[in-house]
């Protein structure tokens, strides 16, 4: 079996595994969770960089506001969309956090279209138009609207094109966007302990070895997803990255016992079948190119 199918396969078995390592923190609020996963995450590439001995990019970046700025935004992007999902895991919401990643496919579509000026082909646009009477489906006769999934979907397309066309690589490039989050995450920790409000006002060391894990786990999976992506095709990597929210779904459904039923259940229906005729056709397209 060609490895790279087994580096991207861990990485989004991983990524979907997420909600069960948060539930762990469940005394600690999103955001804290968040701030810890900035500083953590930066402990751990910092180490790797320095295992690595890949300084040398780090220099230069004093005389390329460029890159800074995109990197800041970039930053932002992935820093809103870790909140957001740890938020839906923390308050029950694993399956809207899941059809944020189920539509992301689509959204890139769009962006593709808007930004990058791609012309998508008509099977695209069909899948699109799809999910999108899946999305207002559950808009107009869900439970709620669907805000978590179509924020995380946004806020994860957004910074899949900034690093699209980063001047960095996947490593170096997180290690720039925590680096400049470090700053703000070291502050608001620290007053978030001198008020006695923050998980670190009162340490519990479980709890902490919880948080400091979260620096791991959330580069080692993107460095396996780097591996893989270099390894296997477009389309085969395109099938894998439903692996993630199927596993985000499942978790929802049956370990947390959210309801996926009714008029819920149409609309992810739809979605489904939208995402079944985006693959479809993505690899029918790669099959013609062969």
């Amino acid at each position: 079996m060609n490895p790279g199918i087994l580096y991207a396969a861990l990485a989004y078995v991983a990524w979907g595994l997420f909600p069960l390592y948060f539930r762990h923190l469940a005394g600690v609020g999103a955001f804290e969770i968040v701030l810890h996963r900035v500083v953590w995450s930066l402990a751990f590439l910092c180490a790797l960089l320095l295992w690595l001995r890949r300084w040398s990019w780090l220099g230069p970046l004093r005389h390329r506001p460029a890159v800074l700025a995109a990197s800041s935004v970039s930053a932002l992007l992935l820093s809103a969309n870790w909140l957001v999902y740890v938020w839906a895991v923390m308050n029950g919401r694993v399956l809207d956090a899941s059809l944020g990643y189920f539509i992301n496919p689509l959204v890139n579509v769009l962006l593709g279209f808007f930004v990058l000026h791609e012309r998508p082909r008509s099977g695209q646009w069909a899948a699109v138009a799809l999910a999108a009477c899946g999305v207002l489906w559950l808009a107009v006769r869900g439970p709620h609207l669907p805000w978590v999934g179509l924020v995380i979907a946004v806020s994860f397309g957004l910074y899949g094109l900034m690093r699209k066309t980063a001047a960095l690589g996947a490593i170096e490039g997180l290690t720039l966007e925590t680096l400049l989050l470090a700053p703000w995450a070291l502050a608001l920790l620290a007053w978030r302990s001198w008020q006695g409000s923050g998980s670190l006002a009162q340490p519990d060391g479980a709890t902490l070895a919880w948080l400091i894990g979260v620096g791991p786990l959330t580069a080692v999976p993107l460095l396996l997803f780097a591996a893989g992506a270099r390894r296997i095709p477009l389309a085969t990597l395109g099938f894998l990255q439903y692996v993630s929210p199927s596993l985000q779904l499942m978790l929802g459904v049956w370990l947390f016992g959210e309801p996926l039923a009714g008029d819920r259940l149409i609309g992810f229906v739809l979605i489904w079948i939208a995402l079944a005729l985006y693959s479809l056709e993505s690899a029918w397209q790669t099959r013609g190119r062969r």
